[in-house]
């Protein structure tokens, strides 16, 4: 479950409870930056990519970029500068 996402877009694998997750989502909609949300307590294959990028761990936000790599907890700015890259 851890599809590509389309060029200027990103994938952010979160969980409900997850503060982090919360305001990160406000902030990318603040800036415009449009994403889609997995969350990983529905769908084992999705918290199987967060632990493979994590080593073994099931943090969130993880953040999975255009050129597939990814991203643990990244601030707005570290966004905003890997989609720009």
């Amino acid at each position: 479950m851890s599809t590509t996402p389309a060029p200027g877009t990103i994938t952010m694998y979160s969980t409900t409870w997850c503060g982090y997750c919360q305001r990160l989502k406000s902030q990318l909609s603040g800036a415009g930056i449009e994403y889609s949300e997995v969350n990983i307590e529905q769908h084992p294959d999705a918290a199987a990519f967060v632990e493979s990028v994590n080593d073994g761990n099931q943090t969130v936000p993880t953040v999975l970029f255009p050129d597939g790599s990814a991203a643990t907890n990244p601030s707005l700015k570290q966004v905003q500068q890997r989609l720009s890259a």
